[in-house]
């Protein structure tokens, strides 16, 4: 299990100064993916046209190039601006099956300044009920620090 504080220094530290949005995901899943054996894919999804997100930088086997707002977990995060923590994949309605392996799945909206709804931080594990509410709290924190006065 990660040591949330430790791995939001290391992220703080790497980040320090740097403004290029992918630049950040790609450092930022970098370091959530090997943090954590939980996360078996770990990435970003990126707004690139009205209720439309397309896959980012990430970590782990291949992922879905394209998900409407209006499909799955993440775009059900980014159309509710809301973390979702799904225990179970399969009693998830719309679940998008990227990867055969996923059971459990969080997402969390990223968002800039003035509300800019940047993407999704999606992390797949192959363990069902992988993700709580402390996972949802840390990770929201660093997304705000690194992306928050973008």
């Amino acid at each position: 299990m990660s040591d949330y504080q430790e791995l939001a220094a290391r992220i703080r530290a790497l980040s320090a100064g740097e403004t290029d949005e992918v630049a950040l995901m790609a450092t930022m899943a970098c370091e959530l993916h090997h943090s954590d054996e939980r996360f078996d894919w770990t990435g970003f999804y990126r707004v690139v046209a009205p209720d439309l997100l397309k896959i980012g930088p990430y970590q782990g086997g291949h992922g879905c190039l394209v998900i409407p707002f209006a499909r799955g977990v993440c775009g059900a995060a980014a159309r509710t601006r809301q973390v979702q923590i799904v225990a179970d994949v399969e009693d998830f309605p719309g679940h998008i099956a990227c990867s055969s392996s996923t059971r459990s799945e969080i997402v969390l909206p990223v968002v800039g300044r003035d509300d800019r709804l940047i993407g999704v931080l999606d992390i797949d594990s192959d363990r069902p009920g992988a993700f709580d509410q402390n996972d949802a709290d840390a990770l929201s924190a660093m997304l705000t620090e690194v992306f928050g006065q973008l």
